[in-house]
């Protein structure tokens, strides 16, 4: 081994090398080769879900906008209109579906043919990482054991016969989403965000994200969109106002609606039971019924546009 400092050095026995190999500069081999096209690895064949029609995900790309608490009561206001719906929570290292669900201090059960069996609660069937590990206890994961618990959580749960499979993404646009998008072929994505600017951007790079993997976006969502004083009902934009509806108009997605900012909200989430469940009467959970039903809506219009277009047939002599 030579170090050589000398760039005009390093060329010369370089050259030298190759001469002593039988070739030169100017032969075909010398020059770099043309890269081979490779297709990217989300075009390769994704799974369906055994049972499972429509799988819905629920992103954010920024912490704290509320997305979980909107997954919970989203899927709670699927289930209320006669469909049968799965809550799977991907946020290995945050997981809260399974205390918004009340479900904590719950075990995972297992079949015989050792698949998890989701728990279940208010009619919805839940898998979360939560069931899994104490309530109090860090996960400190790598990347490689995060993709294999999310494999897992995937391929390894026995959900039966579901219309939806609501599934509650961790916050940003890693590892964790690029791993779901290239083993599940999702029929949605619905993205939440707050009206101000500084989430905005990530509910920006979140839309982007997913057109590069071919996912449709469903909507957006704008989440704490105002808030009602709960003593004299006065409505205030604490947060700014119409940011993400604006932002759908700029991406060419639909809009789903605004929910406000309210102390029921949060204590019912708190308590383990979400308003959509504990107060579906009251005027705050009716942006969630009405989101429901404009998902599925657009899931079934997508779905029979597929199914009337049918499979092209190429004749070749």
């Amino acid at each position: 081994f030579f170090r050589v400092v000398n760039p005009v050095h390093s060329l010369y026995l370089s050259t030298k090398v190759l001469f002593f190999l039988g070739e030169t500069p100017h032969s075909t081999s010398w020059r770099t080769p043309e890269r081979p096209r490779l297709e990217p690895r989300w075009q390769k064949k994704m799974l369906n879900l055994p049972g499972v029609k429509y799988t819905i995900a629920v992103s954010s790309a920024k912490g704290g906008v509320g997305k979980s608490t909107v997954a919970a009561n989203l899927a709670i206001a699927l289930s209320s209109l006669n469909r049968k719906v799965g809550l799977l929570d991907c946020d290995v290292f945050g997981p809260s579906q399974h205390k918004m669900m009340n479900l904590v201090g719950e075990k995972v059960q297992y079949t015989a043919a050792k698949k998890m069996l989701p728990a279940r609660n208010y009619g919805i069937k839940v898998m979360s990482a939560g069931l899994m590990v104490p309530q109090d206890v860090s996960v400190v994961w790598r990347g490689p054991m995060v993709m294999g618990a999310i494999t897992q959580l995937i391929q390894d749960v026995e959900w039966g016969e579901l219309h939806d499979l609501v599934l509650d993404l961790p916050p940003g646009t890693g590892d964790v989403h690029l791993s779901l998008t290239q083993q599940l072929a999702l029929s949605g994505a619905v993205v939440v965000s707050t009206p101000q600017d500084i989430a905005l951007i990530d509910a920006r790079r979140g839309i982007d994200m997913f057109r590069k993997v071919n996912v449709p976006v469903l909507g957006i969502i704008e989440n704490m969109s105002y808030y009602i004083c709960p003593k004299c009902g006065e409505k205030s934009d604490i947060f700014g106002c119409g940011g993400a509806e604006l932002t759908a108009i700029d991406y060419k997605v639909p809009f789903l609606g605004g929910i406000p900012l309210h102390r029921e909200i949060r204590a019912t989430a708190d308590a383990g039971s979400p308003i959509c469940v504990s107060d579906p009467t009251n005027p705050v959970a009716k942006p969630y019924f009405a989101i429901a039903r404009a998902i599925v809506e657009q899931l079934e219009k997508d779905s029979n546009r597929a199914q009337a277009q049918g499979p092209t047939i190429t004749m070749e002599e």
